[in-house]
């Protein structure tokens, strides 16, 4: 007997709802977890008293990472006719990138016990941002996409959110200065893939096989 393959409006609304999870597990994990405890003037004791907190924190980590690798595969499910080339290397480059930020998590969890904290928060921060550089690539990648679905203001949205993460993890490296600077810029990147999010719940009829 065959198996009925879901239907590309589920794959959609999955997708969606991962992503929505993706950005809720982000933002409660480094807004309203970590940046409280990290922002102590008593970094060390801060953290051993909301040693929980700062788990708990890791903890969602770990399901974004988890719900990053479904979302990938349902992007590429969803928008692989629309070009196959250009959905596999959007695929490859949000696993590069959720790869590369969850192999570093353990520095969080090693900055519970050592005497030097925030140096192994910093170091996480980098290697966060070098992640980000490999999102950057996939959201221009998954710009072109979406215009040729049709899909052209929301891809205009994504391109923006594409350089925004490759601005900021270059900034990084090479002018600490001017990333302290542009911060507020990634409020447009929240608003734009929540925007996506949104847009996947709805299952338009341009991603209906």
């Amino acid at each position: 007997m065959t198996a009925v393959a879901p239907s590309s409006r589920i794959l959609a609304r999955l997708a969606g709802l991962s992503y929505l999870g993706i950005i809720a597990l982000g933002l409660g994990a480094e807004l309203g977890l970590r940046l409280p405890i990290a922002s102590s003037d008593n970094l060390p004791g801060a953290l051993a008293d909301h040693a929980l907190l700062w788990r708990l924190g890791i903890a969602a980590d770990l399901v974004m990472a988890t719900l990053d690798i479904a979302l990938a595969l349902l992007l590429f499910r969803l928008l692989r006719r629309f070009g196959p080339d250009l959905a596999l290397a959007a695929l490859v480059l949000r696993l590069v990138q959720m790869a590369v930020i969850a192999a570093h998590l353990p520095l969080l969890a090693s900055a519970l016990t050592s005497a030097e904290p925030q140096a192994l928060i910093d170091r996480h921060a980098a290697r966060y941002d070098l992640g980000l550089w490999f999102f950057g690539l996939n959201a221009l990648v998954m710009a072109v996409l979406l215009r040729r679905l049709g899909a052209s203001r929301l891809s205009v949205l994504i391109c923006a959110v594409g350089f925004v993460y490759l601005i900021g993890s270059l900034t990084r490296f090479v002018a600490p200065d001017l990333n302290a600077l542009m911060q507020p810029a990634y409020l447009i990147a929240v608003v734009a893939e929540l925007s996506l999010a949104l847009w996947l719940l709805r299952a338009p009829r341009s991603l209906r096989a």
